[in-house]
């Protein structure tokens, strides 16, 4: 006999004996189907909410923190045997020395929605597959017949690295910057048509006419914000709740809905000479006036990272500036420069030697306390000693921001698009990330009071108790004594070019000084790889449609077909309740029709005879 309860669809319970069963089943065999039945149901069930949640959500975190993982991964060697693996090469063309940076990565997925998972080559010993020589390729705008000879170590560099049989179908970049910009154009031209006339003798990478170009500032800060975004994941769009989203009007379809889709980092770096600032900007901008607007257009970038043109998913509009002269160095000595013309005049007219000797010198509340320092110019010497006074420095340096009344600017007046404060990240790097860190010891999440109280503490310390502590190793490995002399003023400056230039609230908290990312340091050259190969995934979308309707389902992936699983668990457990159901109303009827036989059967008694017909 097989007892059953069940509470669902409703609470009942009901038993079958043997008899007025099909006579193919017996009671055990019945048993066993029938539990075998539950226990499949309650296997299917665990399977869908215990595996396959392990086994995706698993997948989907390390789909989201791939790119903090693969800072494990990306230091393994570069499996040159792997003939699915694709190779990239670009040469930076700076304005000190070239450097030439291999890349590599996998057959694209097939998903048109997906960039292409490029990763720095590393050799044998794991070490990224880059070459630097000196001196800078502007050093031959005299010569450019022989540019061709100069870069040809880097490239024979980089063909030894990259597996022969792939030489042919690899793209080569010679991009130059800095250096090349301020060349005129006759010579820049030269010095391209070289390049171009050279190597393809000499190397068999793939190298047209477009592969080798002068790039703006603009163009470089946009490949600087393209390779952050990228490796730290904000390009992979996804549904998480988790992740920061941000609302975007894609540029070119005004008139269409906007999406939404991870929110992207915004970029400071200040070098020695300039400070650059690049950020999406998600909305359509407006614009104060019409010159304005011709001013926005040079700063402005709109560009589409995806394969497919007519796809919006990828299309990103992009803020760029750059500030000669607003560097760390490069505004010291603007500072300097002020201080002496300004003290020089004061001692004429008012008949003073302040900064003549260094018994009376200039006291200069940016250096540290009792800190001394000179400025020379033209032959002559001005003297200086600190008073280590931070928030005085801060009122000296503001007007060097160059700030106007106009709304929307930022340093020297520049036009700069609002930043929704409340719904953005950005990342710090170079002086951004020394100040912070080097001295203070306080790089990563930035706090505009504790980084204040902080500066405030290091500028008011005397001298000797800076140069001691420094004595004793207190401060980062690589901080000298040019560091910890002017790291007053440079706190001052960072502070005051991040709150006053850029105009961000003191209260904000989303910005991260950093030297590296994922414990790599993130060059521009992988953004611009990854721009200019955008479209090559259209190759393995095309190959992966070929391959016919049996391929294309054994690839799709099944995260995208779970829910086609569950589908099926629900039919397969509304039948095993709908079998139930119409068993326990063949017991019903079973009851009803009972004759007195089966009574006597249930009791145990023998059964009647009935006497037949004569």
């Amino acid at each position: 006999r097989i007892s059953i309860s069940c509470l669902l669809p409703a609470s009942w319970h009901f038993s079958i004996s043997p008899v007025g069963c099909p006579r193919i089943l017996n009671t055990t065999l019945r048993q066993i189907v029938v539990i075998g039945i539950l226990a499949a149901a309650v296997s299917l069930l665990y399977y869908s909410l215990v595996v396959i949640r392990n086994k995706y959500g698993r997948a989907y975190r390390d789909k989201r923190f791939h790119r903090y993982l693969a800072r494990v991964t990306d230091t393994e060697a570069t499996d040159t045997n792997n003939p699915n693996l694709n190779y990239g090469i670009v040469v930076d063309c700076g304005s000190s020395g070239s450097r030439i940076f291999v890349y590599c990565w996998p057959r694209h997925n097939g998903n048109p929605h997906d960039l292409l998972d490029i990763k720095q080559m590393r050799d044998k010993n794991r070490k990224p597959v880059v070459m630097k020589i000196k001196p800078g390729i502007s050093e031959f705008a005299s010569s450019p017949e022989k540019v061709s000879d100069y870069i040809s170590p880097l490239l024979s560099f980089a063909a030894e690295h990259v597996p022969r049989a792939k030489h042919k179908e690899t793209p080569l970049y010679i991009l130059c910057t800095a250096g090349m910009r301020i060349l005129p154009e006759s010579q820049q031209k030269a010095i391209l048509e070289d390049l171009l006339t050279d190597i393809p003798v000499h190397f068999d990478f793939l190298f047209s006419d477009s592969h080798a170009e002068v790039i703006s500032g603009k163009q470089e800060g946009v490949y600087a914000w393209i390779g952050i975004n990228f490796v730290l994941g904000r390009f992979e769009h996804t549904d998480d709740e988790d992740e920061a989203i941000v609302e975007v009007h894609v540029p070119g379809s005004e008139n269409k809905e906007a999406i939404f889709r991870k929110r992207t980092v915004g970029i400071l770096d200040m070098g020695g000479v300039s400070t650059q600032i690049a950020y999406e900007v998600p909305k359509t901008v407006s614009f104060a006036s019409s010159q304005q607007e011709e001013v926005a257009k040079n700063l402005l970038a709109e560009f589409n990272l995806g394969c497919d043109a007519h796809q919006t998913e990828h299309v990103y509009r992009v803020y760029v500036a750059t500030f000669l002269g607003f560097g760390g160095n490069a505004a010291r000595q603007r500072y300097e420069d002020s201080l002496f013309t300004s003290t020089a005049l004061k001692n004429r007219l008012l008949g003073k030697q302040t900064g003549v000797t260094s018994d009376s010198p200039y006291l200069d509340p940016c250096l540290p306390l009792d800190a001394q320092d000179e400025i020379q110019q033209n032959g002559q010497i001005m003297y200086l000693r600190g008073t280590g006074d931070f928030n005085l420095c801060r009122e000296i340096i503001q007007p060097f921001m160059n700030k106007t009344n106009e709304t929307q600017t930022s340093l020297n007046g520049v036009y700069q698009p609002a930043v929704h404060f409340q719904n953005s990240e950005f990342y710090g790097f170079s002086e951004f990330y020394y100040c912070t860190e080097d001295v203070l010891r306080m790089g990563g999440d930035y706090n505009a009071a504790k980084f204040t109280k902080a500066a405030k503490d290091y500028c008011a310390t005397k001298w000797s108790v800076l140069r001691e502590r420094f004595d004793r190793g207190l401060y980062a490995s690589h901080a000298d004594l040019h560091r910890l002399k002017y790291q007053c003023f440079k706190s001052a400056w960072m502070y005051e070019v991040f709150h006053s230039g850029f105009s961000f609230p003191v209260s904000y908290s989303n910005l991260k000084t950093a030297l590296q990312v994922y414990d790599k340091e993130v060059q521009w050259t992988l953004g611009a790889i990854l721009y200019r190969t955008r479209f090559l995934p259209l190759r393995d979308i095309q190959q992966e449609n070929f391959r016919g309707s049996h391929s294309h389902w054994r690839s799709f992936s099944f995260v995208y077909n779970h829910y086609l699983f569950f589908v099926c668990f629900l039919i397969v457990l509304l039948s095993i309740l709908l079998y139930l159901l119409r068993l326990r109303r063949i017991h019903r009827r079973m009851l009803r029709n009972s004759s007195s036989t089966s009574l006597w059967i249930e009791e145990g008694l023998p059964p009647q005879k009935v006497a037949g017909p004569l």
